[in-house]
């Protein structure tokens, strides 16, 4: 048996032996389940393990059973938050952002993070395009719905221009691939992400030529806004104090005020009447007038 076996099969026992306990007095002490779910953009098993002492943690603080449940990419997330399928969310910014202005999610405290996290739109070194507006006509690959940097900032830039088409990538890696493949002109990722992920490829093959001027709040930790308010407390409580090592592996900020989003909302709400528009060909970053009716 593994020794992630072994944490659980002992969690387990522990809750029935609650249960039992609980039970025995009549009163309501032990929460069902509480699913956390996290995006690892393919890297599940190592992203997991981080949060593996917060789990084992709040499994024991709140008596319940806690479940990790990963997502490959924004997408994949933002199912599970319209499904309501995830109690807690570690958030990025911009997931974070549209949870909280859709799904009436809450934040509970920030993630770690880079304080001046910034988007950009990067194209091949040898390229002839200088400027944001050169890519007028051309073509760029995008991340996915959910993500700050890489989807709504860059539509929000982009807002005016008409280009050839628009690709949508599951990861920042992918991004950069499409890049230097030539399949298309520019791609668009955080700052962090492009430090990142270049190193995967030679040397000086990228540079920026647009670097948005907004600073992005960190992510955060939400919570859904189905669970009640007695285990909201609980769960609010927990996470507050928790132990410094096991903040510092799932890399949350327990002391820390949480981000504001309502930029980043407010960003949501212009870019959606023109997201439908840049999935055509040619892509439209704006939206075109409609013809008069004739009398």
């Amino acid at each position: 048996m593994s020794k992630n076996m072994l944490r659980h099969h002992f969690l387990g026992l522990i809750l029935v032996l609650w249960a039992i306990t609980a039970c025995g007095r009549g009163e309501e002490e032990v929460y069902q389940k509480l699913v956390i779910g996290v995006i690892g953009y393919g890297e599940s098993s190592s992203s997991l393990e981080e949060y593996s002492d917060l789990q084992d943690y709040l499994s024991i603080q709140l008596k319940s059973i806690v479940e990790l449940e990963p997502a490959y990419n924004e997408i994949q997330a933002l199912k599970q938050i319209s499904q309501e399928k995830w109690d807690l969310v570690f958030a990025p910014s911009g997931l974070a952002a549209i949870a909280i202005y859709r799904y009436k999610y809450q934040p509970l405290v920030p993630l770690e993070g880079i304080e001046k996290l910034r988007s950009a739109i990067v194209v091949n070194q040898d390229s002839s395009f200088k400027k944001i507006l050169d890519l007028g006509g051309e073509s760029i690959v995008l991340g996915q719905e959910g993500s700050a940097t890489s989807y709504y900032l860059p539509i929000y830039n982009l807002y005016g221009l008409t280009m050839e088409k628009v690709l949508f990538s599951p990861t920042p890696q992918t991004s950069l691939e499409l890049l230097e493949q030539r399949e298309v002109d520019g791609a668009a990722l955080s700052v962090e992400e492009f430090n990142q992920y270049r190193q995967n490829f030679k040397a000086n093959q990228f540079r920026i030529i647009d670097l948005d001027s907004h600073v992005i709040p960190t992510g955060a930790i939400i919570i859904s806004n189905k669970i009640g308010s007695r285990e909201f407390v609980a769960i609010q409580k927990a996470l507050a104090t928790a132990p410094s090592h096991i903040a510092a592996s799932a890399k949350f900020l327990p002391t820390e005020k949480t981000p504001q989003y309502e930029y980043l909302i407010d960003v949501i709400k212009r870019v959606k009447p023109i997201t439908e528009n840049i999935k055509q060909q040619p892509a439209l970053f704006y939206e075109p007038k409609k013809a008069p009716l004739n009398n």
